[in-house]
């Protein structure tokens, strides 16, 4: 398989999207988000694609719910029935990057959560996580999650103010790589993302 990287999060509006979209352009790979759960405002892959990830390197959705919530309810209540057999990952020689939605333990079935799904992939997880407080415990918890399934941990990228006592303590009581920060842009586009994330994360870590 190609090298592939699945991009979780330890909430949900933290910012992985953003990191998705700049991991992805930086390592010219596909994206993919196996179920997108809220359309209103447009998908993840649009948004994606918008911060400089070539259309033809997004792979499309296996499923595109509606209803904006937790795919197993947003499944339920758009009247579609999630199958896992269905969510395996695109193989085509090219690097990929995958995004889950919202933590790691979501549910994507009522019998499958996003974990269990990172462990049947059993490919190296970035943790996306916040600075803000509350992101000690909420890190810990979901790296705790994956390491329990024997989900392998590539490491722990942050978004947000630089907060270095919690990044710090977070990777050493984690005992997980800090990959870096990515902060807060005034201007979010796919110029001020590419450069944000050349100076902040080191790419030979995702070779």
């Amino acid at each position: 398989m190609s090298r592939t990287f699945v991009v979780t999060g330890t909430d949900t509006d933290i910012g992985k999207t953003v990191f998705a979209a700049g991991l992805a352009a930086a390592l010219d790979a596909r994206y993919w988000k196996p179920v997108q759960s809220g359309l209103d405002g447009g998908s993840d892959a649009a948004r994606v694609q918008a911060l400089g990830v070539a259309p033809g390197r997004i792979v499309p959705e296996a499923y595109r719910l509606a209803t904006p919530c937790s795919p197993h309810l947003a499944a339920e209540i758009d009247g579609v029935l999630i199958d896992p057999a269905r969510l395996s990952l695109p193989e085509d020689g090219v690097p990929l990057v995958v995004e889950g939605a919202g933590g790691v333990l979501v549910p994507v079935t009522r019998t499958l959560l996003y974990a269990d799904l990172f462990a049947r992939w059993s490919q190296p997880v970035v943790l996306v996580a916040r600075t803000a407080l509350g992101t000690i415990n909420h890190s810990l918890l979901s790296i705790e999650a994956l390491r329990s399934r024997g989900v392998p941990i590539l490491g722990i990228a942050f978004v947000g103010d630089a907060v270095e006592d919690s990044e710090a303590t977070i990777a050493e009581i984690g005992g997980v790589r800090r990959l870096g920060r990515l902060p807060w842009l005034d201007l979010l586009d796919a110029q001020t993302l590419a450069a944000a994330f050349r100076h902040h994360f080191d790419l030979e870590d995702f070779r």
